[in-house]
């Protein structure tokens, strides 16, 4: 079915697509791409509003749908957009809207193509806990908080937890909360309460399993596996925070390792330890150990009970750690909506990438770790596998570690890491992460403004260059109407691109619709909009989405109205701005200028 529309033409029709089927139970739906044939990439619709939605029942033949396109004229699915003189800004109670302030004030100075689409992580120590340091970083972009498990006790989280959410409450921000635990690798100890501590060249430190009654001997540091003294040998090289720090065992004398420093720095508390053997990584014993310890089951718990947004799990070996434990946030949280987060750092990791990122919420590629068990020359194309095949698996990943690593001590960073940053968001990564530069840096709001203006102006780039990639997106889809959902969302993307629109507005219940627009990665913001806090907040890890909290039905027209209404009160949007409008309530796109 196809009809002529001023001032262009759209046709498309339903089709069977039998080579699709891959077994009489698993069948998949496939419709043409939207075809547009465009003089004028930017013009106005002001005549007729386009809707496109898909339309299926149970009763009928599952490998057939009809698509109905309709005008303002007609008398298919669309309705008109009544003006906004006649409309009145609904009150609070009746359904605000709530958009993050930092994005709010750049969309009103720079307009909508200035928003950063690349999401930044702050990870949150000392530097960085009191209430007013917590607000700079909102202030300087920061969408998720991140706390450290490894550091701090979970009386000082809670306090950090609760900053972050006054913050959110009395400020009008959007920041979400993620918890990453410990993992149960060799690491060191606390440093007798030391922040840190510098390790110098040819200097001699004992690495004991032993327990200290009284303060820790100098140079003396406490490791966290009873088997360290046996599995070490005397040559054997030992990397501290991913080869930050390196030494060369000289001497076991019963529980005690002497090590003599090859490679001098600052030592850090419970960093990660792995040791070198001819060239190879001896990693038999951290095989066995568990992926979640005894202390991670407890600081799960809770995260689990101050409701955060996300949990990060350390070290993740298999894909069954993740379903086990997403089972059991499933059991006990409130509303079993914390997504869980696989931290991509080990060999074993990388064997089993894949299915471990097919069942998690996101990942992180935590590049120190897993600098410290695969070559450092191997890095680069490990961060660039995963990269792009979360984004096929339409997994939010985080890539982190070392960005920014010198402006933990100085105000400006070195132009290789400007490269490093400009590579990540060249990728398209849905978000940045840093960690010693803000928990405990001399310079974390720096930091901060560093990451986000290197986003921004390589995002910039490249949409002025028009990079389009190729990249081919598999169909993911485990039932038919999610089949429909992904075709929706890349032929709306598609269409912005085509048609240089301001902006895709995506109406969503759970997020993933939302999440599927951003797996296409437009050159328009996406608007997400959802009426769930909790939702709203894991949103803003994604790429490109720009979460609202608003209430809406399951009437598209009137859902379009009222955001017009509230976005245009707030000076959002403005008349002739041009947007899409996708929705998993009723699978639909529409194509409107605002009125």
């Amino acid at each position: 079915m196809s009809q002529s529309l001023h001032p262009f033409t759209l046709s498309t029709m339903a089709v069977r697509s039998p080579n699709l089927i891959s077994s009489p139970s698993k069948q998949c739906y496939s419709y043409p791409k939207l075809s547009l044939p465009i003089t004028n990439r930017r013009f106005p619709v002001t005549s007729a509003k386009l809707s496109i939605r898909a339309s299926y029942s149970s009763d009928l033949d599952p490998t057939f749908s009809q698509v109905l396109l309709a005008s303002n004229n007609g008398k298919g699915f669309v309705g008109g957009v009544s003006s906004p003189a006649t409309q009145t800004l609904p009150s609070p109670d009746s359904g605000s809207i709530e958009v993050d302030a930092v994005t709010e004030t750049e969309m009103k100075e720079n307009g909508f193509r200035s928003t950063r689409r690349t999401k930044l992580v702050c990870t949150i120590g000392p530097a960085t806990s009191g209430f007013d340091q917590l607000e700079a970083l909102a202030v300087g972009g920061m969408n998720v908080a991140r706390i450290n498990m490894c550091h701090g006790t979970r009386e000082w989280h809670r306090g950090v937890i609760e900053r972050v959410r006054r913050l959110n409450e009395e400020k009008g921000y959007a920041v979400a909360i993620m918890m990453d635990t410990e993992g149960s690798e060799i690491h060191m100890g606390d440093l007798g309460g030391a922040s840190s501590a510098k390790a110098e060249d040819g200097e001699i430190w004992t690495f004991s399993v032993r327990a200290f009654n009284s303060a820790l001997p100098e140079r003396t540091i406490n490791v966290n596996y009873g088997g360290f003294a046996e599995d070490v040998r005397v040559g054997d090289e030992l990397l501290v925070d991913g080869g930050m720090v390196r030494f060369e065992v000289v001497e076991k004398i019963g529980p005690d390792v002497k090590c003599r420093c090859t490679d001098p720095g600052l030592l850090l508390p419970r960093a990660n330890l792995t040791f070198w053997r001819d060239g190879s990584l001896v990693r038999e014993r951290n095989a066995m150990l568990p992926t979640i310890s005894s202390k991670d089951w407890l600081d799960i718990d809770f995260g689990i009970a101050e409701g955060v947004d996300f949990i990060a799990i350390s070290f993740v070996k298999s894909a069954e750690v993740i379903k086990h434990l997403k089972s059991y946030i499933a059991a006990r949280a409130r509303d079993g909506d914390i997504a869980v987060i696989a931290k991509i750092e080990s060999i074993d990791s990388l064997k089993n990438l894949e299915e471990i990122i097919q069942a998690s919420d996101g990942a992180m590629v935590a590049r120190g770790d897993l600098g410290a068990q695969i070559p450092l020359e191997q890095v680069p194309s490990a961060q660039q596998k995963i990269v792009q095949l979360c984004r096929q698996l339409n997994t939010p990943v985080i890539v982190a570690s070392q960005l920014l690593e010198s402006m933990i001590e100085y105000p400006t960073p070195t132009r290789a890491e400007v490269a490093d940053v400009s590579e990540a968001v060249r990728q398209r990564a849905d978000a940045l992460m840093l960690s010693g530069e803000s928990a405990m840096g001399q310079y974390p709001e720096k930091a901060l403004t560093v990451l986000r203006s290197v986003s921004l102006r390589i995002e910039r780039w490249w949409r002025e260059e028009k990079r389009h990639e190729a990249m081919e997106l598999p169909d993911i889809g485990t039932s038919f109407s999610d089949a429909i959902s992904e075709e929706i969302c890349i032929s709306a993307a598609k269409m912005a691109n085509n048609l240089g629109v301001d902006a895709l507005f995506v109406y969503t219940k759970t997020g993933h619709m939302a999440s599927l627009l951003s797996r296409c990665r437009p050159d328009c913001p996406i608007f997400a909009f959802t009426a769930t806090t909790s939702v709203r907040r894991r949103l803003n890890l994604q790429w490109g989405l720009i979460p609202f909290r608003l209430s809406f039905s399951d009437d598209m027209e009137s859902n379009l109205n009222k955001t017009f209404s509230l976005l245009k009160a707030r000076n959002l949007i403005k008349s002739g701005d041009l947007v899409i409008a996708v929705s998993d309530i009723l699978q639909s796109i529409q194509v409107m200028n605002v009125p």
